[in-house]
């Protein structure tokens, strides 16, 4: 096995070297899409607002056979032929969707954004400086914003340090959850090339976290505290298929399995201890209150079950008591009759099973 592919796995797509000989720009800005067409305007025009040319910026769009819009058409409209196109032959999923923006990325620098995310002036300019400057990091990311379907602000991602840089201990905190979000981060071509693509063995949840760790395990990471990347929240994502089922809690309960290797080992326990009983508090707080607000008990007792599965620690079993005493004063405020609340007791109670 050569020293180009030695950490590749059965589960990882190879990301192999580009063939000499071919034009390589410096960027390459490729954004997976499937039926968010209503977006995706917004994104190319927050790209091409930063164009560098064709020389410098490869721009592509790799559609996963969306079968609720024409997102070619889009790309037509907005950016002519400046824009690459590339549609799958079928659904392959998300993450095999992924693994195709890097495999036909050329760029040396290359820029996973979701079709439905985008960027903020200075984006390009800052993270090309992080890379020129530091030529030995294998990662930049900056602080990003949360903006809803309207692309209204929501919230700042949290201010990991007061002044850009490399970043302190980076590797033990994404190790015990993510972070960061796809729109924000920049990764080395070459680094894909060595440790693969996504992994395969996840599902539909969290994905992108097993790479951020995997990369933050072998290589220094660049931290650019300006909020410059834009994450769209979409009101339903987080009562989606996955949720439903709860395969959103057994991914990331896989994915602290996969990433046990990646840490040293006299602090892999603690910090997989750690990343177990944090989701499964995001779990309860977040996503749970969502399926009882929309009086979908069936989700809500699945997620619970799961994140219990994730965890039972002193500090989750709190957080279960505050959410359903915060449940039950709300409905209080609501409704004064007891039956009301006897019955919302009652349903809690038969989740847990």
């Amino acid at each position: 096995m050569t020293q180009q592919n030695q950490y590749l796995q059965p589960h990882r797509a190879e990301i192999a070297p580009l063939s000499e000989g071919i034009t390589r720009p410096l960027w390459s800005v490729m954004i997976p899409t499937y039926n968010c067409a209503d977006y995706l305007r917004e994104t190319l025009t927050t790209i091409l607002a930063q164009d560098l040319g064709p020389e410098v910026m490869q721009i592509e769009v790799v559609d996963d056979y969306s079968t609720q819009d024409d997102p070619e058409a889009i790309v037509r409209e907005i950016a002519g032929d400046r824009v690459s196109f590339h549609r799958q032959p079928e659904n392959v999923g998300s993450i095999q969707n992924f693994n195709t923006c890097l495999k036909r990325s050329r760029g040396k620098l290359i820029h996973l954004l979701h079709g439905d995310d985008g960027v903020r002036e200075g984006f390009y300019h800052k993270m090309q400086e992080a890379f020129t400057i530091n030529p030995e990091i294998g990662a930049a990311f900056c602080r990003q914003i949360n903006i809803d379907e309207r692309g209204n602000w929501q919230s700042f991602s949290v201010l990991e340090q007061s002044q850009s840089g490399f970043i302190e201990n980076w590797l033990e905190k994404i190790a015990v959850i993510n972070r960061l979000q796809p729109p924000s981060i920049v990764v080395r071509r070459e680094v894909y090339e060595k440790l693969g693509g996504f992994d395969q063995r996840i599902c539909c949840c969290a994905e992108d976290w097993e790479m951020w760790v995997r990369i933050s395990s072998y290589y220094p990471v660049w931290y650019e505290t300006q909020p410059l990347a834009l994450y769209r929240v979409h009101s339903s994502s987080l009562t989606g298929r996955c949720a439903l089922t709860g395969q959103n809690v057994r991914d990331l309960r896989k994915i602290i399995e996969i990433i046990q290797p990646y840490l040293p080992a006299e602090k892999a326990s603690y910090l997989a201890q750690k990343a177990r009983e944090l989701w499964a508090i995001y779990a309860i707080k977040t996503i749970t209150p969502k399926f009882i607000a929309k009086g979908n008990w069936n989700a809500a007792g699945i997620q619970l079950q799961e994140a219990l599965k994730c965890s039972c620690s002193l500090k989750v079993l709190a957080e279960l008591v505050l959410m359903m005493v915060g449940r039950l004063k709300h409905l209080n405020k609501m409704n004064h009759k007891t039956n009301v609340k006897t019955s919302w007791a009652a349903k809690f109670l038969s989740i847990l099973g």
